[in-house]
């Protein structure tokens, strides 16, 4: 880390003090279904299956295990579009949210973002959560044309103009994914609310989406951030991982700790064991999540110190008797020194005398301007 501030100039946002919008984030907690409860039941049994070796990892993985854990978190019909819309799942508290901030900003035509990487809209007539909330929407009142997709924005033409209708207040609702709608878009003139369906594996990814929100150039004093929880899923967990992770790329540049190492921040499966702890409901799960994190700055800081240990070991072995050998020729060199010193004393002004192309001369002027002519007789480069 020592090398890396070396060559890194580190600027955070907060040291920056850029005039943005105050951000306030709510996380909006929704209880989960019987049906959600037994899903995710079924995911235990799947993942000691494959813990066991009962299964082929063509078959089934803790990959697929982790991504259907997600999609059980955002909605049920994502795993069985058959099962019925629960009116209570965070799909349609976020709905709700949307149409209350629609209905108060009329007026400045206020603008919101919906940002879900799950169950993005493939036209091919399967559930899909972006079709659902649009239909929601416009069942509710809110007119087709101020809500889009950003998807239906595949070249950069059709981009710069649905940028510009969400600008303006034309286009109010835009739903889409950090991929298409993190970096790069800039629609922050009338955005007064943010809302996150699904948590990004990647800091980064949150990074990039609040970004669309809380920039320069947004009108709105405070905007609202809402993060979307099925309690009893997967979600709670991926928000906390996704926090320590952020945790550790903030001490790395605030140098607020010596961390040296962190898990993989790109890393998008669940341990067995986490597995287990989430279906089975473990209150301890997050207890176990800080002692991870706390054990794991322990072991870089054991190791941070047994490194300086080796270090010190090597400069006694090899550095420290070279650096002692040169030091006594020093020593040698300087006493010698000094015993010239003492057989050449110094006369007036501290002039000792001093012979010039042969010439001995005592006097400090005369000497100078000896010493200045053989300069000027020397030969050059040119002669």
């Amino acid at each position: 880390m020592t090398m890396f501030k070396e060559v890194a100039d580190i600027k955070t946002s907060d040291q920056l003090h850029l005039p943005v919008p105050e951000a306030k984030f709510e996380t909006v907690l929704v209880k989960p279904s019987e049906i959600q409860k037994e899903m995710v039941q079924s995911l235990s049994e799947r993942a000691g299956k494959i813990n066991a070796g009962m299964v082929d990892a063509s078959e089934d993985n803790m990959l697929c295990v982790t991504n259907d854990g997600r999609k059980i978190g955002l909605d049920q019909r994502l795993m069985n579009p058959l099962l019925p819309d629960d009116p209570n799942s965070k799909l349609n508290a976020c709905v709700r949210n949307v149409l209350r901030i629609w209905e108060e900003g009329k007026s400045d035509k206020l603008t919101q973002l919906l940002f879900c990487d799950l169950s993005t809209p493939k036209g091919d007539g399967q559930f899909n959560v972006y079709d659902d909330v649009k239909k929601k929407l416009l069942a509710a009142g809110v007119p087709e044309t101020e809500v889009a997709f950003i998807h239906t924005a595949d070249t950069e033409a059709k981009k710069k103009e649905l940028f510009s209708k969400v600008r303006t207040g034309q286009v109010r609702i835009l739903l889409g994914s950090t991929a298409k709608m993190g970096a790069g878009t800039n629609v922050q003139d009338r955005l007064v609310a943010v809302h996150h369906l699904d948590v990004g594996w990647k800091p980064s990814d949150m990074t990039q989406r609040n970004g669309r929100i809380i920039r320069q150039g947004n009108r709105n004093k405070t905007v609202q951030i809402y993060n979307y929880v099925t309690e009893g899923t997967f979600d709670a967990y991926l928000w906390q991982t996704l926090e320590n992770k952020q945790r550790f790329i903030g001490q790395i540049m605030t140098s607020k700790s010596p961390v040296r190492s962190c898990e993989d921040v790109d890393e998008q499966v669940l341990s067995y064991a986490e597995v287990k702890a989430l279906c089975a409901g473990n209150p301890l799960i997050k207890e176990k999540m800080n002692l991870d994190v706390e054990v794991a700055k322990l072991k870089v800081l054991k190791a941070d110190h047994q490194s300086q240990k080796y270090r010190l070991e090597d400069k006694l072995l090899k550095e420290f008797p070279a650096s002692i050998q040169c030091q006594k020729a020093e020593i040698a060199a300087l006493q010698q020194d000094a015993k010239t010193a003492e057989t050449n004393p110094q006369v007036k002004d501290g002039f000792c005398g001093m012979t010039v192309k042969g010439m001995h001369f005592e006097d400090k002027l005369a000497a100078g301007e000896r010493l200045l002519l053989a300069c000027k007789e020397m030969p050059t480069a040119e002669t």
